[in-house]
């Protein structure tokens, strides 16, 4: 173990939780910056204060960083001095009584159902449509059914194999976030439109459902969006309002609306922690304020000395 614990607490990241190569990429430069500022100042992560915690984060602020990032930031913090007072290298977590800055919380941004409706209808290709234009459109179709239906993230998507279809009709099974596995809903349009890609796919011999110009790897995520901006011209919408994540918040977003449990969206969306989730209760608070509103004998009289 290195001396200042970092190449473990890394390691562990990565064999004991899943960290995605990504994460642990940002882990590593997280904890490079705040390394670099410690020893500006002579002080060693191994002896480092409270208050020198403080002093780095108040840095970070004065440098403009954005609210968000110094969250990340603090978070990365306190789980690395946290791994360093487990492994006894040093008494205590020095991070752990420091309080992150407050952060807005966006409404998430979705499209309407008519809206969905047009993008998909977009995806139709044109009677004279080329081979590869026409491939293209129902990549489109098969990415767009899939996303909708069953609010996957694009990496999920991408990273889908061939067999993924092959479970139990109505459902497929997916790897997510730290490797977990979870059975999502695959609607019977999203399915048919999945099979009329891989059928046209079939003498690529890919593993992928959705495969990258070399059959051996997926579909990266710039190829995706370059299709994503096409079909948004296509419907006649703003393609900067269009990206996998507003399908995933459409998907989440239209099913509350209609009824659908915060605790059943939380499996369905695969969030390990359902305040994660909670970000779309702006759609049930709607529908409650819909329900006083209509339903409580006082806002009736209230609408009716109104009048």
């Amino acid at each position: 173990m290195s001396g200042d614990g970092v190449d473990a607490f890394l390691e562990m990241q990565a064999a004991e939780r899943g960290a995605a190569l990504n994460t642990i990429s940002a882990y590593a430069r997280d904890l490079g910056d705040m390394m670099q500022a410690l020893h500006a100042r002579g002080i060693s992560p191994l002896d480092a204060g409270e208050g020198d915690l403080r002093d780095y984060l108040s840095g970070l602020a004065r440098q403009g960083l954005a609210p968000r990032t110094q969250a990340r930031r603090l978070s990365c913090l306190k789980q690395y001095f946290l791994f360093l007072a487990r492994e006894g290298l040093r008494p205590d977590n020095p991070a752990a009584l420091l309080e992150a800055p407050r952060l807005d919380t966006p409404l998430p941004r979705f499209l309407s159902e008519a809206e969905v409706t047009t993008l998909l209808a977009a995806c139709e290709p044109e009677g004279d449509a080329t081979p590869a234009r026409r491939r293209r459109l129902l990549m489109a179709r098969a990415a767009l059914e899939m996303l909708y239906a069953s609010g996957l993230r694009i990496s999920e998507l991408l990273s889908l194999p061939r067999r993924a279809l092959d479970a139990a009709p109505g459902m497929m099974l997916v790897r997510g976030k730290g490797g977990r596995e979870r059975m999502v809903p695959m609607s019977a349009r999203a399915r048919a439109a999945a099979r009329t890609l891989m059928d046209l796919d079939a003498g690529r011999k890919s593993p992928y459902l959705f495969p990258g110009r070399g059959a051996a790897r997926p579909m990266t995520r710039q190829g995706f969006d370059r299709i994503m901006h096409d079909v948004a011209l296509r419907a006649g919408l703003d393609p900067q309002r269009l990206s996998p994540h507003v399908l995933r918040h459409s998907f989440a977003t239209h099913l509350l609306a209609h009824g659908a449990d915060l605790r059943a969206l939380q499996v369905l969306l695969g969030h390990a922690d359902i305040a994660t989730t909670q970000i779309y209760t702006h759609v049930m608070l709607d529908r409650l304020r819909d329900a006083v509103a209509q339903h409580h004998p006082l806002s009736a009289m209230h609408d009716a000395a109104a009048t």
